[in-house]
């Protein structure tokens, strides 16, 4: 098994520069989302044609108890080791709801993989439901992340497992999301620096910002009923940006705070980034995606590759990734990854 926990924060203190406030904020999220290693014990299906590609379903175990699936699609033809993307749904989404990019992945020469995340798709019994529970169950007892940390954990273990296979060349790997997906997106890259190219979708943004500024209630519309169930249980009838911060210091703690954009997402650099935002999203408020954004730019230039960081604001667009983001994505991986 390569890269284990302490090995990653090794590389990164090997790594660090003469600031050591970033490699602490690493290190302080890598604590805060650490468990118990087990083995992945993955289960690999034999591969089915489709067209000139071949699809195979997987799994892997996590943790105890979280075994994930996934699904991987790569061109059929032999090429030895591959560049890699792994592609993260957005909430209510499934693995199911990426084929599309990872079949357009596969066809430029990616091996293309996507996984449920937790309490979504086959990892939700109970649908859609079973999200707020989960995260209304860590509001009331502090155990847990299922807000966007533990799938973090689950993209490392699956960068472990894609990191075994002969078919995927380890120093090629690319992460894209959408939405939920595209936090869990730059919160791995910030801390895993087996990431080597980064695609963060209609994602980035200040949730300290949008606590200010009464701004928090597209975001928490997405498990709005944990939301509300959580203000009844703190007998608060009209909810505010103190207890959306209250809140998040449960189920996600730092996530307005140490763990926000504006501190992680800078911490991607010098790697490439590209950060797809539409200009009218009320999930990402546009200052708020302004202050993150003027932070990363400033950490590319200082570490001189500007040219490793760019930005797509999406015009006359909310919360959606349009066919030119799509294409800019895959354009950004080929650019990086050279398949």
């Amino acid at each position: 098994m390569r890269a284990p926990l302490l090995l990653i924060l090794a590389v990164l203190s090997a790594t660090a520069g003469a600031d050591p406030a970033p490699d602490a904020v690493r290190a302080d999220f890598l604590r805060l989302i650490g468990r118990p290693r087990v083995p992945l014990a993955p289960e690999v299906s034999p591969p089915t044609a489709d067209g000139t590609l071949l699809r195979l379903d997987f799994s892997f175990e996590t943790e105890a108890g979280q075994r994930v699936p996934g699904i991987l699609v790569e061109p059929a033809a032999p090429a030895g080791r591959r560049a890699a993307v792994i592609a993260l749904h957005g909430t209510g989404g499934s693995k199911e709801n990426e084929l599309p990019l990872l079949r357009e992945l596969a066809q430029s020469g990616f091996v293309a993989v996507a996984i449920d995340g937790r309490y979504h798709g086959a990892r939700a019994p109970g649908g859609k439901a079973d999200y707020a529970d989960a995260i209304l169950r860590a509001y009331r007892t502090g155990q847990e992340h299922p807000l966007f940390f533990d799938s973090v954990w689950d993209v490392m273990r699956l960068v472990d497992w894609l990191q075994t296979r002969s078919d995927v060349d380890p120093s090629r790997l690319g992460l894209i999301g959408i939405s939920k997906g595209g936090i869990e997106t730059y919160l791995t890259a910030a801390v895993d620096p087996r990431i080597a190219v980064a695609v963060p979708c209609i994602s980035v943004e200040s949730f300290r910002w949008a606590d200010e500024h009464d701004s928090w209630h597209s975001r928490i519309g997405t498990f709005q009923s944990a939301f509300d169930q959580a203000a009844k249980d703190a007998g608060i009838a009209k909810p505010d940006g103190a207890f959306v911060h209250a809140f998040y210091d449960r189920v996600a703690p730092g996530i307005d705070g140490e763990f926000d954009g504006p501190s992680m997402v800078p911490l991607i650099a010098p790697r490439p980034l590209l950060a797809i935002n539409g200009d009218s999203d009320p999930r990402t408020p546009r200052p708020g995606l302004d202050e993150c954004l003027a932070v990363v730019g400033a950490a590319y230039r200082r570490a001189g590759a500007d040219d490793h960081f760019a930005v797509l604001i999406q015009p006359n667009t909310g919360h959606k990734v349009t066919d030119l983001g799509y294409a800019r994505a895959r354009a950004w991986f080929v650019r990086w990854l050279h398949p």
